[in-house]
């Protein structure tokens, strides 16, 4: 791109965030490393002010890895015979969260597949003991449920919500297998968000058939919707889904991408996701540099943890939960950033809106 041109873009970037999708797709395109390095450190900058220079810790626990869906990107898929399924109590959950309020820890994520076996009274419980034994927020990551569910967790006090939109080109959904529809799944991010819910959506980066102006649509489907967090993160293909031999997604597209993200959105909390540390020794850090403020370490139990696999070689796996904390923690201080000791709820001020 011709360097005043670029300067142009990236000054209004810095400023406003007020790009149009040609612009958005324009930078997402951006080859020579300079220019690119340039892009992040606008990014970095808008992060800087609008949040901050802290970091949040979200303790995360896959209590589940059964799953009813059948998407051909992800190793817990319905058909993958391979994979020893687990399922955690309600009890055992519940203690694990206490452990980690215990640790400082002020955010709870309970991500699971799509397993009905968890109804939506049983988790509700499972929220109400938590809130009821720590002052935690609580995160839910558990997929299409009917409003009902939602409704009944929100009351229980489930404070976040996490919900990825995958993506907004419905053919490119549509051959992700998900085994849903993209106005299925608009229609639950629309819902969650009517409830009072803190809403997190997002998207993979190097999905097969994807292209450029899928990920510009994408990033101004979050522009639109401003959600309260937005992960991104690139696609890993694994060995035992249809998709084990395709490439994918590249570090230095998932940068742009989260940039042009904190860029869009200003004040969303927005992590450095464990798929991008997966596929660079300093992939999280780079994320951190690159506009993010949350990082989620697994808190799964060993033994149980390596068998949620979404995708291969997931980064810390057979680490002790324990040890990952203070290697977090410094890793996060290395960048010049600060842990966060507050809840980090979201920044933004919500009203009930309309999606896609």
């Amino acid at each position: 791109m011709e360097a005043s041109r670029l300067e142009e873009l990236l000054q209004r970037a810095d400023a406003s965030g007020d790009l149009t999708k040609e612009e958005v797709r324009s930078l997402l395109e951006l080859q020579d490393p300079q220019q690119v390095q340039s892009l992040l450190e606008t990014a970095d900058r808008v992060r800087a002010r609008e949040v901050g220079d802290e970091v949040h810790i979200r303790g995360l626990i896959e209590f589940s890895n059964h799953c009813r869906k059948n998407c051909a990107y992800c190793g817990v898929r319905r058909d993958n015979t391979k994979l020893e399924r687990y399922r955690m109590t309600p009890a055992e959950i519940v203690d694990l969260a206490v452990y980690l309020d215990s640790r400082g820890i002020r955010t709870a994520v309970l991500q699971s597949g799509e397993d009905a076996w968890y109804t939506g009274p049983m988790l509700a419980e499972v929220v109400r003991a938590i809130k009821s034994r720590t002052d935690m927020a609580v995160t839910l990551s558990v997929g299409e449920r009917p409003y009902e569910d939602y409704a009944l967790w929100r009351e229980a006090g489930a404070d976040r919500f996490l919900l990825r939109h995958e993506t907004v080109n419905a053919r490119l959904f549509d051959e992700m297998q998900t085994g849903s529809t993209l106005e299925n799944r608009l229609r639950c991010i629309r819902n969650l968000r009517s409830l009072g819910y803190q809403v997190g959506i997002g998207f993979m980066v190097g999905l097969p058939g994807q292209t450029t102006d899928d990920l510009a649509d994408d990033l101004m489907f979050a522009r639109e919707f401003q959600p309260d967090m937005l992960g991104i993160g690139p696609f890993i293909p694994h060995p035992d889904t249809p998709l084990a031999n395709h490439p994918g997604g590249t570090l230095e597209m998932s940068l742009k991408c989260v940039a042009l993200g904190r860029i869009l959105t200003r004040n969303a909390l927005i992590p450095a996701t464990t798929a991008i540390g997966s596929i660079d020794e300093y992939g999280r850090e780079k994320a951190l540099q690159a506009g993010a403020n949350v990082v989620m370490p697994n808190y799964t139990p060993p033994g149980r943890r390596e068998k949620y696999e979404i995708y291969p070689n997931k980064r810390c796996v057979g680490e002790d939960p324990a040890l990952c904390h203070g290697c977090l923690q410094a890793r996060i201080l290395a960048i010049g950033r600060r842990v966060a000791t507050g809840r980090g709820d979201s920044p933004k001020k919500q009203t009930p809106a309309s999606v896609g």
